[in-house]
């Protein structure tokens, strides 16, 4: 399960742009969480530069925070291996985003007052990067009108202040003014430039306002109640698809059937089990309003007619089962009169192409997307992909061959394909 998580946080960082966070550590005990920010700022994929005041190296030395960040340590106002020696110009254009971890009471009330005589205050007042502050500090500090007075002219000025975790404190107080986690906090960054880039797809992206349905993962088709037909679909390319549509702009519902993998974030999820489960959800999703329907699940073509209500028994060599068949899904969608614009994959170990463009006919598909299951390189529980795509002949798109990549990578590839599709797609 650690596997899966991962794989998908990968899939959410791998679809933002890389930003420049100036972390800026004053004096404090709470220095020393400031080394640990780095490393999970750095986890989430963020370039980090870090700004130390004369207090903050009486806690932490600047060489632990180069060897974390990768980068110079930044101390001094005047830097003469800068650009024209002004270290904190160029500091105030590089970051998107400057963060004061910890903020001490006496950096609090320098920049409320927008003095300008060390490198942090002179980046405060120098950059149009948004600004946050952590404060840290003894709780009879935090609680004095002079400090809340402070606070409040920051807020004004349109900083973000992070109100800090209440707790025993360094000198045994206890109360508010410890600075949060490091991992909070840079989970905090995180969302937010997530947040940031998903207003600008809502707005520009490939799929901006589109309201995407998606099918992922396997069914299981019950025999008994301890068994059960399946197949070794694990997911993988439905919920990349999930991400890379969410990314382009897109309001994503993901119906997925019994898989491992953690729901991508901005994404609705509903779990289903069986093929009619999956139907009917489809079914529920389509009337209340799809543009896209993308049908990646490795549904099970049948059920068993009669299941079993206790665990069948072994009796003999061999077990006869009846099976019917079950109702096919993407053909189903496509004949509603609220027909979205129709997706399908085709799963295949021979005869690829010429199955995948019959399918497209057959169910009178927009586009549908083949591939290998054959090649392990490929195939089920790959984080790899290479396929074939093919649009309907109204579109008049020429068929294309999307190379061996990792599943995001081809699932922004298919955002782009049917985003150029979709510009002549008509909804009926």
């Amino acid at each position: 399960m650690q596997d899966e998580l991962q794989w998908v946080n990968g899939l959410n960082q791998e679809i933002n742009f890389s930003k420049n966070i100036v972390l800026a550590v004053t004096g404090g005990i709470a220095a020393y969480k400031s080394a640990i920010l780095v490393r999970r700022l750095k986890d989430y994929g963020f370039d980090v530069r870090v700004v130390m005041t004369k207090g903050a190296q009486a806690f932490v030395t600047p060489l632990t925070f180069q060897a974390l960040s990768g980068n110079p340590v930044h101390t001094t106002l005047l830097d003469p291996e800068a650009e024209a020696g002004m270290g904190h110009i160029e500091l105030a254009r590089w970051a998107d985003l400057v963060l004061v971890a910890p903020a001490s009471c006496d950096v609090i009330a320098k920049l409320a007052q927008g003095l300008a005589d060390d490198l942090l205050s002179t980046i405060y007042l120098a950059t149009k990067a948004p600004i946050w502050v952590a404060p840290a500090m003894n709780q009879q500090m935090w609680a004095a009108k002079a400090t809340q007075r402070n606070l409040n002219t920051l807020n004004t000025d349109g900083v973000h202040v992070i109100v800090p975790d209440a707790g025993v404190q360094a000198c045994g107080d206890v109360g508010l003014g410890r600075m949060p986690e490091p991992e909070v906090l840079a989970e905090q960054v995180y969302l937010y430039f997530q947040q940031k880039q998903r207003d600008l797809a809502k707005k520009f992206g490939l799929l901006a306002g589109k309201r995407v349905v998606i099918t992922a993962g396997p069914t299981r088709e019950a025999i008994d109640p301890v068994r059960y037909i399946s197949n070794h679909s694990t997911g993988k390319m439905g919920f990349a698809l999930a991400t890379a549509c969410y990314a382009a702009g897109a309001e994503v519902t993901l119906i997925a059937g019994p898989v491992s993998l953690p729901t991508p974030h901005g994404v609705i999820r509903d779990n289903v089990i069986s093929a009619s489960e999956m139907l009917e959800q489809s079914l529920v999703y389509i009337n209340a309003g799809c543009d896209v329907f993308i049908a990646t699940a490795a549904v099970a073509d049948y059920r068993v007619a009669e299941i079993a209500t206790q665990k069948i028994k072994k009796s003999g060599d061999t077990l006869a089962i009846d099976l019917i068949k079950n109702p096919d899904i993407v053909a189903t969608i496509a004949k509603q009169a609220k027909r979205p614009f129709m997706v399908g994959f085709a799963a295949e170990t021979q005869h690829i192409e010429d199955y995948a463009n019959k399918k497209l006919v057959a169910k009178k598909l927009d586009m549908i997307a083949c591939n290998d299951v054959s090649r392990a390189d490929i195939g089920f529980a790959s984080d790899h992909n290479a396929m074939v795509v093919f649009f309907a002949q109204q579109y008049g798109m020429s068929a294309q061959n999307l190379q061996r990549a990792p599943k995001l990578e081809i699932a922004q590839q298919l955002v782009e394909a049917m985003s150029t599709a979709l510009q002549q797609h008509k909804l009926p």
